[in-house]
C-alpha cells in the first residue's frame, strides 16, 4: 500500500465521506486512492471555489469535515475566499493540497510556491512535512484538529500540504481515528455569575453565535428568555440557524452599524454566548466599530470554543427556567404577489411558497432581507455569508444537496456575486442535485451603490458608475445556466416568479430562476 491508499482509508475511517476535488498532475496517485476507497464519495468541482465552498456547506449542515483536493498553491489560492467564508463560519474542513516531491521544489518549476504561507492565513492546523511513513496519521491528526473548536477566529480547518512522493511512496498502512475532541465547559462560577446578572431587572440581551445558535443551545436560551424576560439575537450573518414556525423566535442584528445601535438602544447589559460583541461590518468615518448601546456592560459566558449547550443548559437550571415556555416563530399567510416584479414581490414569493425543511443558501441583499418572513412559513436551515466573500451561495447549496439530500436546496444569489462560481451550477447537474436558484437579476453591485450613496454622494459620475454596473452587457443566466446543463426560466412579473419556484421544488434536479427587475437599484 503506498501513502495516498493509507491517507484515504484513514480518512474513510475518521468519517469522512465527500471528497469535492479538482485534482492535477501532483495529485494522482491519491486520485488512483479514491478510486479504490468508494465509500468516499468523490465529486469533481471546475473551480476550486466551488470544492472550498461545498466542502463549507457539508460541514454546515452536517457538523462533519468534508475533504476537499486542491492542486498546488494556485488551485489552493483560487479556493481561498471561500475557505475565509469557511473559517468565520468555524466549519469543520479537511484541505488535502498537492505538492511536488520535496527533492523536487529546489528546482523551482513552474508550479512552486510557498504554500504553507497561502495556507496559514485560514487554518487551524497545518502540515507540509509529510512523508508515506505519517501521512495516514497525519490525516488523522487533521481530522482532529478540524473537529476541535478554536478560540477567536481562527476556525476549524485542517490543510494537509502533500508531497507527490509521501503519495506513491510504500506506507504502513492506515491508523485508527483519533479520540472525538470534547469542548471545554464553563466553571460553576460562571454559570452563577451570569444568572445573578439575569436577575438584577436590567434589559439584557443574550448574543447567540455559533454553538450556541445550534437548536438544543436555542431551546434552552428560549426557556432563560422566558424566564428572565431578556432578549435573544443572533448576529448579521450566522452560519446556521435553524429556523421556521414552531422553533425558537430570535433577532437577527441587522447590517449597518446605525441600523444595529437603533436595534440595540436600551440594552444595558449583553451576555455573549459563543462569540463576540457585535462589530461594524467595515470602519466609518464617526461610527463607533464596536457596536454596543451607550452605558450597555458586557459579560461572558461561554467562548466560541466553549460548550454553550451545557452551559445554557445549566444556567437554565440555576434561573428555575426548566419548565419555561420559549416564545416560538408563528405561522402567517402570505398572499401570493402579483405584478411587475420587485424586492419586496420577491421575497414575498419565496415567503408564501417555501417548502418544509428547505436549506436556505444566501448570497445576496434580497436573499438576507428575506429571512425574517421566512421564518414564519416553514421550518428551514438557513446558511449565511459568514465572511463576506461573495461566491459562496451557490457553491454551499452544492455541498448542502450533496449532504442532505432528501431535502429542497434554495440558493438565493445577487448576480454579481454568483458570477463569482457560477461553475458550481455543472457540479449540480452532474450530481442531479435538488438546488432551486434564485438570480437577483439587478444588473449592478448594488451594495456599491447604497455604499457610495452613504458618502453623501446623491449620483455617481461616469466612471463610478461602470464601476457598479454589470448590466453592459445584460448576462443571461438561463443561456449560461442551460450551458453547465442546468434548465431555468426568466421571471419578469410575480406571477411567474410564484410558477417557476413551484416547478423547482416539484422536478427532481437544479433549476434556474432568472428574476428580472429594476429592484433595489
Amino acid at each position: 500500500m503506498n501513502g495516498a491508499t493509507a491517507l484515504i482509508e484513514t480518512l474513510a475511517d475518521c468519517g469522512i465521506e465527500y471528497c469535492i476535488a479538482n485534482p492535477g498532475t501532483s495529485e494522482m496517485h491519491l486520485v488512483q486512492a479514491l478510486d479504490s476507497v468508494p465509500r468516499m464519495k468523490s465529486v469533481l468541482a471546475l473551480f476550486e471555489g466551488v470544492c472550498t465552498g461545498a466542502a463549507d456547506g457539508i460541514g454546515r449542515m452536517t457538523g462533519k469535515p468534508a475533504a476537499t483536493l486542491l492542486h498546488l498553491g494556485p488551485g489552493l489560492a483560487n479556493g481561498i475566499a471561500n475557505l475565509h467564508n469557511a473559517r468565520r463560519a468555524n466549519t469543520p474542513m479537511v484541505n488535502i493540497v498537492g505538492n511536488h516531491p520535496h527533492y523536487h521544489i529546489g528546482f523551482d518549476a513552474p508550479l512552486t510556491s510557498d504554500i504553507e504561507t497561502l495556507a496559514r492565513n485560514y487554518s487551524c492546523w497545518v502540515k507540509s512535512c509529510s512523508t508515506s511513513e505519517s501521512l495516514a496519521q497525519d490525516g488523522a491528526d487533521a481530522v482532529s484538529a478540524s473537529l476541535r473548536s478554536h478560540g477567536g477566529s481562527l476556525g476549524q480547518i485542517s490543510t494537509l500540504i502533500m508531497g507527490a512522493d509521501a503519495a506513491w511512496s510504500d506506507s504502513p498502512g492506515p491508523v485508527k481515528p483519533n479520540p472525538a475532541p470534547a469542548r471545554a465547559k464553563v466553571d460553576e462560577q460562571a454559570i452563577g455569575d451570569i444568572a445573578e446578572l439575569l436577575g438584577n431587572g436590567e434589559p439584557t440581551a443574550l448574543l447567540l453565535e455559533h454553538h450556541a445558535a445550534t437548536p438544543d443551545a436555542l431551546e434552552a436560551a428560549g426557556r432563560i428568555a422566558a424566564k428572565a424576560g431578556c432578549r435573544l439575537l443572533n448576529g448579521t450573518f450566522p452560519a446556521r440557524v435553524d429556523g421556521g414556525p414552531g422553533r425558537i423566535a430570535v433577532e437577527r442584528l441587522p447590517y449597518f452599524p446605525e441600523q444595529v445601535l437603533a436595534e440595540t438602544a436600551g440594552i444595558k447589559q449583553f451576555v455573549l454566548v459563543g462569540g463576540d460583541a457585535p462589530a461594524s461590518f467595515f470602519a466609518y468615518q464617526n461610527v463607533p466599530g464596536r457596536l454596543l448601546p451607550e452605558n450597555c456592560a458586557v459579560s461572558r459566558l461561554t467562548a466560541i470554543e466553549q460548550d454553550s449547550v451545557d452551559a445554557l443548559e445549566r444556567l437554565a437550571e440555576r434561573v428555575g427556567a426548566e419548565n419555561e415556555a420559549a416564545r416560538r416563530f408563528e405561522h402567517k399567510e402570505f398572499p401570493l404577489p402579483e405584478g411587475p416584479l420587485s424586492t419586496r414581490n420577491i421575497i414575498q414569493a419565496i415567503a408564501a411558497k417555501m417548502p418544509e425543511e428547505v436549506i436556505v443558501c444566501t448570497d445576496s441583499g434580497g436573499g438576507n432581507a428575506a429571512y425574517p418572513y421566512c421564518q414564519h412559513t416553514a421550518p428551514n436551515s438557513w446558511l449565511s455569508l459568514t465572511g463576506g466573500a461573495i461566491g459562496q451561495g451557490g457553491p454551499v447549496a452544492t455541498g448542502a444537496a450533496l449532504a442532505c439530500p432528501d431535502r429542497p436546496v434554495l440558493a438565493l444569489l445577487g448576480d454579481g456575486g454568483a458570477a463569482y462560481t457560477n461553475q458550481s451550477f455543472w457540479t449540480q447537474a452532474r450530481e442531479g442535485l435538488n438546488v432551486t436558484t434564485l438570480i437577483f437579476a439587478n444588473r449592478t453591485y448594488n451594495i456599491l451603490n447604497v455604499e457610495y450613496s452613504r458618502l453623501g454622494i446623491t449620483e455617481a459620475g461616469e466612471i463610478a458608475a461602470s464601476l457598479f454596473d454589470i448590466g453592459n452587457p445584460d448576462i443571461d443566466w438561463v443561456k449560461m445556466a442551460a450551458g453547465f446543463g442546468v434548465p431555468g426560466a426568466k421571471a419578469d412579473t410575480a406571477e411567474e416568479l410564484v410558477s417557476l419556484l413551484e416547478r423547482g421544488y416539484r422536478e427532481p434536479g437544479p433549476f434556474l430562476i432568472q428574476a428580472n427587475g429594476e429592484m433595489q437599484r
